[in-house]
C-alpha cells in the first residue's frame, strides 16, 4: 500500500490519498490524516469507492507544513570508511525544512554556484505518534511508515563551514517517494537493499543491514532533547558510493536523471535540469 499527499489545484489544501497503479482513492485530508496516523493506515487498507486518475492531480509530499526533517549522516559503516570518517560515537545529525522536499519526476535545479549536485539514496521513517523521552523500542513502534528519499546535496555550499544547512536546502533538493506502512517494511535491521542509478548505472548498491545507528536509536536519542511529533520525517542517512569522493568527483548535471530503488518501498525518479529551473521554488 502507498500513501501520497495531492491536490487537484496548486492553491488546494493538500488531501491524503492511497496510490494504486495509476489511481488515487481519498482517504483524509492532510490535518485530519496526521491527527491520529495510525488509525487512518488501517483505514486506508480497506478504503473503497470511486477512485481517480492519477494524472489529474498534482502529487505532493504527505508531510504537514509543521514538520521537521531530520537527516542523519554517517550512517552507514561504508560510507563513513569511503569519507575518511571513523563510526562517531552518535548520529550527525541535521536538519530540512519541509519547502526543500518533492516528489518523484520533479525536476531538481543545479543551483548556479554548483559544478552539479551530489545523490544520496535513503530510507525515510515517517513519525507517526508523539514521542518524547522515549526508548529505543518504543521510538521504532511510533514510525508509522517508510519511503524512498535522495537528500540531494549541493557539495560546495555544505562545505563552506562546519554547518551543513546550507548544502541540504536546495529547491526541490529532497525528492520523497509515497509512504508505505511500517508493517509491510518490517525491521530494517533485517535488510533492506538501497540502490541509486545515474542514467542506468548503479552508483550506490547498500543495505540497512550496514546502519551504525538503528531507527529506534535514533529516535531514542531526538526524542531526549525535543518531543517529536506526527509528520516529522528521519531520513536514516546513505550507503556509500556517494559523487563527491569519487577520483574524479562524478556530479549530476542538466539532463540526468537519478533513481533511488529500495527493497519494498519502490522506485523515486528525478530529472536534473539547469539553475533556471528553479523558477516557480
Amino acid at each position: 500500500m502507498k500513501i501520497v499527499g495531492y491536490r487537484k489545484n496548486e492553491h488546494d489544501p493538500v488531501s491524503i490519498g492511497v496510490l494504486q497503479d495509476d489511481e488515487i482513492r481519498p482517504l483524509a485530508s492532510l490535518d485530519v490524516f496526521w491527527s491520529d496516523a495510525f488509525v487512518w493506515i488501517d483505514r486506508a487498507a480497506t478504503v473503497d469507492g470511486p477512485g481517480f486518475d492519477v494524472a489529474l492531480v498534482g502529487v505532493v509530499p504527505p508531510v504537514p507544513p509543521s514538520a521537521r526533517v531530520i537527516c542523519v549522516g554517517l550512517n552507514y559503516r561504508a560510507h563513513a570508511a569511503e569519507g575518511g570518517f571513523t563510526p562517531p560515537d552518535y548520529p550527525t545529525l541535521f536538519g530540512r525544512w519541509t519547502p526543500s522536499l518533492s516528489v518523484g519526476g520533479v525536476p531538481a535545479p543545479v543551483p548556479a554556484n554548483e559544478a552539479g549536485l551530489d545523490w544520496e539514496g535513503e530510507v525515510a521513517a515517517f513519525i507517526g505518534t508523539r514521542l518524547e523521552s522515549v526508548d529505543s523500542e518504543t521510538g521504532v513502534s511510533g514510525v508509522l511508515g517508510y519511503a524512498c528519499f535522495n537528500d540531494l546535496t549541493a557539495r560546495k555550499a555544505q562545505k563552506l563551514t562546519a554547518q551543513w544547512t546550507l548544502g541540504k536546502n536546495g529547491d526541490r533538493s529532497g525528492p520523497l517517494g509515497p509512504l508505505v506502512p511500517a508493517a509491510e517494511v518490517g525491521d530494517l535491521s533485517d535488510g533492506l537493499r538501497v540502490q541509486t542509478r545515474v542514467n542506468g548505472t548503479v552508483v550506490q548498491d547498500g543495505n540497512t543491514r550496514d546502519f551504525i545507528f538503528s531507527v529506534g536509536e535514533i529516535i531514542a536519542l531526538i526524542s531526549e532533547t525535543f518531543t517529536l511529533h506526527p509528520g516529522d520525517i528521519i531520513a536514516t542517512g546513505t550507503p556509500e558510493g556517494v559523487g563527491y569522493v569519487r577520483n574524479p568527483p562524478w556530479l549530476l548535471g542538466p539532463g540526468d536523471i537519478v533513481e533511488v530503488e529500495i527493497e519494498k518501498l519502490g522506485v523515486l525518479r528525478t530529472p536534473i535540469v539547469d539553475a533556471s529551473g528553479r523558477k516557480g521554488a
